[in-house]
């Protein structure tokens, strides 16, 4: 069956065909065809509506390769280019009911984790230069893949109708983790209350900036290319921001026991705060960099609000693998947000605010 949907592509390969699982993936299934082409089957159980995520990736993608040619960059290295059909569609669907697409592969390393400062700097430049180039880009043509992803009111309102419903009697004992939640929930209200003014425009976001979802030039921790572009959606800059610092400046796992482990790592905030702002600054408004260091305490406040909030339904929406995994990140991210208050007067110096 592959082989008779990566011919209806209109690639340079006439021949026979090699094509072989690719990467690390946990969602879509990715192959690499030839050496040359990627081939994927999107997980239409997650992602309902393939087609108009795909209209997102080539409106953004188009953008991104304006700019990367104004400044005299290869298009073809430093962002993704999509592979249309023979007859001109941008994905085809699969008798197993998954939406295939093809990208040109682009030859490059990538890093699961950050074993420098350099490397996580480099990291954020890139975002950052991601949030730079589309920044004249209306975000509003953009389909939400998800809706209501980062609306952490929402969220929030979630959390409590499933408290309420309690259908595992589980609230009794976290009573303490449901009441740190609780005694922030203006928290929630801080981002998506200005979402769409001049303070806090909706912006292109990628929404899953982890270290992984970068390109890195042959042999170097030089960054290449963004990747994994499902998620991009309309949104805010911080959400990307923040999320990066949760998951990239932890000094410990996400679902680490020894909560005297977790904490941020101030070395890796300030290398990524530099790196995006390197890039980004001057699209920033003052109230985007204003609450720049803030974001990454709602981003993982959230986090951890879903975390628990799986917990008490029941352990439905995030995979575990043993008793109380999800307690156990909720936690997590709980020890991480009071590090991260404790350190925001210090982490807004770093970012200048």
């Amino acid at each position: 069956m592959l082989q008779e949907i990566f011919k209806k592509f209109d690639t340079e390969l006439d021949g026979e065909l090699t094509i072989t699982p690719y990467g690390d993936g946990h969602i879509n299934d990715t192959y690499l065809v030839n050496g040359k082409y990627i081939m994927q089957g999107i997980n239409t159980t997650i992602f309902k509506n393939p087609q108009r995520l795909m209209e997102n990736i080539v409106m953004v993608t188009e953008h991104l390769k304006e700019k990367i040619v104004e400044k005299g960059g290869d298009p073809l290295a430093e962002t993704l280019t999509v592979v249309r059909t023979r007859d001109g569609k941008i994905m085809e669907m699969g008798e197993d009911g998954r939406a295939y697409r093809v990208y040109v592969f682009i030859v490059s390393d990538s890093y699961n984790s950050a074993d420098s400062a350099e490397l996580v700097y480099n990291e954020a430049r890139a975002f950052g230069q991601f949030h730079k180039q589309l920044s004249d880009f209306d975000a509003s043509r953009l389909f939400e893949v998800i809706p209501d992803f980062h609306n952490t009111k929402k969220r929030f309102a979630t959390f409590l109708d499933t408290l309420r419903a309690d259908k595992c009697g589980r609230a009794e004992g976290v009573r303490e983790e449901i009441e740190f939640f609780l005694s922030r929930e203006e928290y929630a209200g801080r981002v998506v209350d200005i979402l769409g003014t001049k303070e806090m425009p909706l912006r292109v976001t990628h929404n899953d900036t982890k270290l992984n979802n970068i390109l890195f030039k042959k042999g170097t921790k030089d960054a290449l290319s963004i990747i994994d572009l499902d998620t991009v959606m309309p949104g805010s800059i911080l959400y990307d921001f923040g999320d990066a610092i949760r998951t990239g400046a932890s000094l410990a796992a996400e679902d680490e026991r020894d909560l005297s482990k977790v904490g941020i790592n101030m070395e890796l905030f300030s290398a990524f705060t530099r790196g995006f702002l390197a890039e980004s600054a001057e699209s920033l408004t003052k109230t985007e960099r204003e609450m720049l260091a803030f974001s990454a305490i709602l981003l993982t406040f959230e986090c951890g609000m879903r975390f628990l909030t799986d917990y008490l339904d029941g352990d439905n929406y995030f995979k575990t693998s043993r008793e109380g995994h999800n307690l156990d990140r909720a936690r997590t991210q709980i020890r991480m947000v009071m590090d991260m208050e404790q350190r925001l007067s210090e982490m807004n110096k770093i970012v200048g605010a």
